[in-house]
């Protein structure tokens, strides 16, 4: 199986090429290094993986690497992920999460690619739903710019399965986190707090931290990933992949605490005020994906959460 990873060098990306490569795919990293690491493909890269620093955004370039490798399956990854950025940035995040999107699209179906395996995002692109947890039934409304160029990105997969025939389905993940997210660079609260309780110092809240979401750990998205890649038929063109369970912020700020061995008293959050663009609930029901792809239940939140910290003290990226 030869399969190209866009953003394959960043957090979620790097973990899914370690899927494949343990699978026995070779695998060809597509990665312009803007918020990935090299350092974080150094077991692949050492086996039957190979990158190439590209930026999704420059059609021509991706594709000719199309061209030459010819992938069976494409994992699309590359994207802007910050939901603040697209809220200062919106051309920016366009450019990169729409037009870098049907970039890759049309190169898939060029090369004649078997399925393009499409991230989408189950946190804000479904926007403040009454119906929590939220169904793929439920009408997309996202109230960020982010959420906004995502659902674009989906509906451009869903024209291009329409009009060129190529398989591509789409995985709306809730808020993934696990090893190698790295707090500096990456969007998540949860490396973000894991950094500082190691740290000694108080979480930052936005809002009254009553705000919930779905986390799932990412070896879940890799199985998810895998899963649908073997899939003959998929029954569905949208699959949501997180665990059906509300955390709220606080919650969370106490469960990283227990997790890190520290004091829960000793990790009372700050609170600033709310950032705009921000969802108050985001929970995604997971049913059709266990039913169609066989997906097990997901990672326990403290078995999950244990993993990260022992990850974030080991490798020090404070």
């Amino acid at each position: 199986m030869r399969a190209v990873v866009t953003g394959g060098a960043g957090f979620i990306g790097s973990n899914i090429v370690d899927g494949l490569v343990d699978a026995g795919a070779e695998v060809l990293v597509v990665d312009d290094l803007s918020q990935g690491s090299r350092a974080n493909l150094e077991l692949a890269l050492s086996r039957t993986a190979r990158l190439i620093e590209l930026d999704v955004r420059d059609g021509l370039a991706v594709d000719e690497v199309f061209r030459s490798f010819r992938p069976e399956l494409v994992f699309h990854l590359a994207a802007q992920i910050d939901v603040r950025v697209s809220m200062d940035e919106p051309a920016r995040d366009a450019a990169v999460n729409v037009l870098g999107s049907v970039n890759v699209f049309a190169a898939a179906h060029a090369v004649g690619a078997r399925r393009v395996v499409n991230t989408s995002t189950g946190g804000a692109i479904y926007g403040e739903s009454a119906v929590v947890p939220t169904s793929e039934a439920v009408a997309a409304d996202p109230v960020s710019a982010y959420g906004l160029s995502k659902l674009t990105a989906e509906r451009y997969a869903r024209w291009f399965h329409r009009m060129h025939g190529l398989d591509v389905v789409t995985l709306r993940y809730g808020n993934v986190y696990g090893p190698r997210q790295d707090p500096r660079c990456d969007a998540g609260v949860i490396a973000i707090f894991c950094d500082r309780v190691l740290a000694g110092r108080r979480p930052i809240v936005y809002g009254d931290g009553r705000q919930t979401r779905d986390y799932v750990f990412v070896a879940d998205i890799v199985a998810a990933n895998l899963a649908i890649a073997r899939a003959v038929a998929p029954a569905h063109r949208e699959y949501n992949v997180g665990t059906g369970t509300e955390v709220t912020v606080l919650e969370l700020a106490q469960a990283v605490a227990t997790a890190a061995g520290v004091d829960p008293v000793d990790f009372e959050p700050d609170f600033v005020p709310a950032r705009p663009g921000e969802l108050l609930r985001s929970c995604l029901d997971v049913t059709r994906a266990r039913s169609d792809l066989g997906l097990q239940l997901p990672t326990p939140l403290p078995e999950g959460l244990a993993c990260t910290v022992d990850w974030v003290r080991s490798v020090d990226v404070r």
